[in-house]
């Protein structure tokens, strides 16, 4: 009998629609879960063999894996791992292959980056609401041109941003990083002590991983040094942000408006007040959810199947 691959969370359809089964669908049945894992028939997934995670959809812990007791490898889709536990994977001797080597996240990512701060730039949320009224509102925008961008953490998503605003918009880009090592990279770019970057930047955009140093790394304080007028944009992380302090910060200056794709929270409650705010542009995490970010998903999840069976999956795809 051929070993069973259970998917999760295929909302799009879309890892369903890829031509990239067609390599693996001689060696491996294929499933779909349309439920929770929690409300599936014992027998539907008792023998399940691969996992197929759409990154932290579900969260993977110690009683999801008693659920799956022949589980032996987890294909996490993306290049984290923050949603599973990792000590309850490795007590029962299930490996996590991680999708590391995906490309398209550096172009949907930075894409969306862009497309949020022309938006905040020319008023285009502010115009969409009055529009919608009407109203023929007068409003006053601003260009990107020869303004400065600040980037906190100039990654692979963050160094494509800083490309993008240099060369299609000439701006001024500055950065700010974590630790020396990641300094060494991307050296085009003045780096600035924190502070000065928020205080001398007309935009902010976050591209810092989520790590016990970034976590709640704008506090209130942090957000009140921002330049007057200034935009934030975050297609990072919810937790870097004090949700609540931008709020307040927000309603009353110094920043301008925002773009947040990401929330402490997830999906964003029904009440928050950011919902209520005019100047700020909310999107519920989208910056990866593109047809090519799923294809390229699917292409990886197979051949790392493929891989496991005949025995020459990577170690460096294994979480240690």
């Amino acid at each position: 009998m051929k070993p069973l691959m259970l998917v999760l969370d295929d909302w799009e359809g879309r890892i369903a629609a890829s031509s990239a089964w067609n390599q693996i669908e001689d060696h491996v049945t294929i499933k779909y879960a349309t439920k929770p894992l929690e409300e599936m028939p014992e027998k539907e997934i008792a023998n399940v063999t691969f996992l197929m995670a759409i990154r932290e959809r579900t969260p993977l812990i110690a009683k999801v894996f008693d659920l799956l007791p022949n589980l032996k490898l987890i294909l996490q889709t993306g290049g984290h791992a923050y949603h599973i536990d990792l000590k309850a994977a490795s007590e029962r001797g299930i490996q996590i292959a991680l999708g590391r080597r995906a490309k398209a996240p550096v172009l949907s990512v930075p894409e969306l980056t862009i497309a949020m701060m022309l938006n905040l730039f020319h008023l285009i949320p502010q115009a969409q609401i009055e529009m919608r009224k009407g109203e023929w509102p007068r409003s006053l925008g601003r260009t990107l041109n020869n303004r400065r961008l600040g980037i906190l953490g100039l990654g692979r998503h963050g160094s494509k941003v800083a490309e993008i605003a240099k060369s299609a918009f000439q701006m001024d880009v500055v950065a700010w990083e974590r630790s020396k090592n990641e300094q060494a990279s991307n050296v085009g770019y003045p780096r600035l002590p924190l502070d000065e970057l928020l205080k001398t930047s007309d935009a902010v955009s976050v591209h810092l991983r989520l790590s016990p140093e970034s976590a709640g790394l704008l506090t209130r304080k942090k957000l009140e040094l921002f330049k007057k007028g200034s935009v934030l944009i975050n297609t990072s992380r919810g937790a870097i942000i004090d949700e609540t302090a931008l709020v307040s910060i927000l309603k009353k200056g110094p920043i301008a408006g925002a773009g947040l794709d990401v929330f402490e929270t997830e999906p964003l409650d029904k009440n928050s007040p950011l919902r209520n705010l005019d100047n700020v542009l909310l999107t519920p995490h989208i910056g990866w959810t593109v047809e090519e970010v799923f294809e390229e998903f699917a292409q990886i999840a197979s051949t790392q199947v493929l891989q496991y069976l005949n025995g020459t999956l990577s170690s460096s795809e294994i979480i240690k």
